[in-house]
């Protein structure tokens, strides 16, 4: 194998030449690809609201990276600086936010948003000495994260150039990814460090680098200082703060102070004593005692992160508790160190799973279902703008809480909801599916509620039988902050004044919502967005998209190889239509089977299957007309637009998971084949394959237009652009001679 004056790889055997790099740069691109978006989520503060930027950073990159496979410019030489610039660049932000109380980053208006983001409002912008816009540090990473993917895309551009079968190539290219979803797969269920990710990484570019005769001293030390540096400080955190570092398949999880627990910088939860503190906890079980219930036999508590509704349950004589945690380091974190131990009670049984999940698929019933702090922080996945409890908080989701209680149960929710219009939403959706109003508990006490105006922590009781509502009618409820002091009394016959602890009882009684922006629409499970105002594209993403759209065009103005033509419309196309597949795949799939890691890498894995097979397929077949498996494609697009996913929650088991499988994973095969045939044909394979993932950019940022539309609609999209691919520019005499003398 050698390399011609122009850069490229001199053809040779597919599987010792440029076949073998075609593998290797697929495994390395997506498994790189996977470790950025975790670890760059944990570093840079607020970027995991924005993993979204990684997955189209790093496509952007591999795009620019083929536009310069003609370069002389060898940007594999590059590599190890640009990626130790774009740590380094994590870590200094990181340290900069963590030392200066005065550095705050603006997400949005906190105080008045359009969207929430749970943990921006713990530093004001208002009072901040020094503020940066989310949107500064999003483009800064957008373009160090884009310029690290360059080489590996440059890498493949060549080989596809060479490789005498560029289908073939491309199989071996898909092979290679499929290889990097599984071990990445098996590095989260282990729950590795990231220095095993990147020194695995590292090791496969280390060889591209040694082939190509570009292995210096200086380049091996420049990624062996990167690998100290992801190693060391994490564990540098970890002595300063008192903690310890667990990386599950979510978050970066550290437990401060035995009781503390952050995920990704910020703070998430805290294990708290019986015997000292937490009553809230126990609200929900005194009041039902104080209005002459009985202690509840069942009871499910989703969310229960590191177990302090499921230790309070238990002092209140439950029967048994199914306590369901997505988590598994936050779990196991509750059950090895929460001080009262209360998941080794033989009541108890725990559930790592998502939490609609469970509801969706439970045969129990329960006297009372609890979510307890379902707030995450992090997207469901690089591809939505969801969140792993978005859906719990649809009108379909408390419609299952319903099915699962028994009669006369109760449901419970409360958070830090930041804000009243998002109280308005839970309690009009809980109103709809239960056919009472809620009860509305802030603590502190405070007589209303308004929708406009933030809100603090509120718990939403739906309990529709009169017993309670008649006894907050009469007087006040009052709990005492210390939990044992509150197990032998009734809080509605407590009258503080005449306590010598007056201090220590807070007042509990309902709060007036105040609905003065009208009603908000509910969240469903085609519109899963809680913390969305409303059905609008926000001006955050709104100045995101023309921000990553601008420095994406002018990425690719700087790469495009001058004097070669105009970009492939046919694959720019199929790019951007095929990402919006993905992203619909991805979201329809997390509510069949659950927003866990688990299903999203099971279905980033069928999803490389089907492209490898329709490779095979088209490597196997001579007719080169794609018109059929448009029609095919098409057709199956709009049956899945016009079906809503609601029709495959019931059912038997081939309705509820074959169907729904069939036309969200369907349309990718003939997609596929398209892609394959179009590929084939191509006389610039390395600008054709640019082409293609430039429009897969592109398909990620119209992903935002699901805020405005829902998912199921955004396949629209998808079927104009596919109808844009159709159109294919007649090829030049030149064009035509290299096609027919190619292999």
């Amino acid at each position: 194998m050698t390399e011609t004056a122009a850069g490229t790889i001199a053809p040779g055997p597919d599987w010792q030449g440029p076949g073998l790099r075609l593998f290797v740069t697929g495994f390395l691109v997506l498994f790189l690809e996977l470790a950025c978006i975790r670890w760059f989520a944990t570093y840079v503060i607020f970027l995991q609201f924005f993993t979204n930027v990684v997955l189209l950073a790093s496509f952007l990159g591999m795009s620019c990276g083929c536009m310069a496979a003609r370069s002389k410019r060898n940007w594999l030489a590059l590599f190890p600086l640009i990626a130790l610039a774009a740590v380094f660049s994590a870590v200094a932000i990181y340290m900069i936010y963590g030392l200066w109380g005065g550095f705050a980053i603006s997400v949005g208006n906190q105080t008045s948003p359009q969207e929430v983001f749970y943990g921006t409002e713990y530093r004001n912008p208002d009072v901040a000495t020094f503020v940066v816009p989310i949107e500064a540090i999003v483009g800064v990473f957008f373009i160090l994260i884009a310029v690290m993917f360059v080489p590996l895309g440059q890498v493949l551009g060549k080989a596809f150039g060479a490789v005498p079968n560029r289908v073939r190539g491309y199989a071996l290219n898909i092979g290679g990814s499929i290889l990097g979803i599984v071990l990445f797969s098996i590095a989260s269920w282990l729950q590795t460090p990231p220095v095993v990710w990147f020194v695995l990484t590292f090791a496969g570019v280390a060889w591209l680098l040694h082939a190509e005769g570009l292995l210096s001293v200086l380049r091996a030390g420049a990624l062996a200082t990167i690998c100290i540096v992801i190693f060391a400080f994490p564990l540098l955190l970890d002595r300063n703060q008192d903690g310890q570092t667990r990386w599950s398949p979510y978050y970066a999880v550290n437990l401060r102070e035995g009781k503390v627990i952050t995920v990704n910088a910020v703070g998430h939860q805290e294990m708290r004593r019986f015997d000292s503190d937490g009553s809230q906890y126990s609200l929900i079980h005194l009041l039902h005692r104080a209005t002459g219930g009985t202690p509840f036999k069942d009871v499910l508590i989703i969310g229960a992160g590191s177990g302090n509704d499921v230790d309070h349950a238990l002092h209140y004589g439950v029967s048994h508790v199914d306590a369901v945690e997505i988590d598994p380091a936050i779990l196991d974190i509750g059950v090895r160190q929460n001080p009262d131990h209360p998941y080794q009670d033989p009541r108890v049984t725990r559930h790592i799973d998502d939490g609609r999940h469970y509801l969706r698929t439970t045969d129990r019933k329960y006297d009372l279902v609890v979510y307890a702090l379902v707030d995450s922080l992090v997207l469901h996945s690089g591809y939505s703008n969801i969140r792993l409890e978005s859906y719990l908080f649809t009108q379909q989701a408390f419609d299952d809480v319903k099915r699962v209680l028994k009669p006369g149960g109760i449901f419970v929710t409360y958070n830090y909801f930041r804000q009243g219009w998002v109280v308005q939403r839970v309690a009009e959706m809980a109103k709809r599916s239960f056919g009472c109003d809620p009860l509305i508990i802030s603590l502190p006490y405070r007589e209303e509620v308004k929708a406009s105006a933030p809100a603090g922590f509120t718990m939403v009781i739906t309990d529709c039988s009169p017993a309670l509502r008649a006894q907050f009618s009469k007087q006040s409820f009052w709990i005492n902050a210390v939990p044992p002091k509150n197990l032998n009394i009734n809080g509605f016959q407590i009258d503080p004044q005449q306590r010598s602890d007056a201090k220590d009882w807070l007042r509990i009684a309902p709060s007036t919502l105040i609905a003065d922006q009208g009603n908000p629409i509910a969240a469903d499970d085609d519109w899963p967005f809680p913390y969305l105002s409303e059905r609008i594209i926000p001006e955050l993403s709104v100045r995101s998209m023309i921000l990553l759209g601008g420095l994406g065009l002018l990425m690719v103005w700087l790469f495009w190889p001058r004097g070669s033509g105009r970009i492939d419309n046919r694959m720019f196309f199929l790019g951007a239509a095929f990402m919006l597949l993905e992203t619909r795949a991805v979201v329809q799939l997390a509510l069949l089977f659950g927003s866990t890691w688990v299903v999203n890498s099971g279905v980033f894995f069928t999803v490389l299957v089907l492209i490898l097979a329709a490779n095979l397929y088209v490597l196997r077949t001579r007719s080169q007309r794609v018109w059929t498996h448009y029609v095919l494609l098409l057709l199956v697009v709009a049956a899945a637009a016009v079906t809503p996913v609601s029709v495959f929650l019931n059912g038997g088991i081939v309705w509820r998971t074959l169907a729904p499988c069939i036309l969200a994973l369907g349309p990718m095969l003939f997609a596929a084949v398209i892609f394959a045939r179009s590929f084939s044909q191509s006389a610039d394979p390395d600008l054709a394959f640019a082409s293609n993932i430039a429009g897969s950019v592109v398909g990620g940022i119209a992903e935002s237009f699901s805020m405005l539309v829902g998912f199921r609609y955004l396949l629209l999209l998808a079927v104009i652009f596919y109808l844009l691919s159709m159109w294919r520019p007649a090829l030049s005499a030149p064009a035509l001679r290299a096609l027919k003398a190619a292999p």
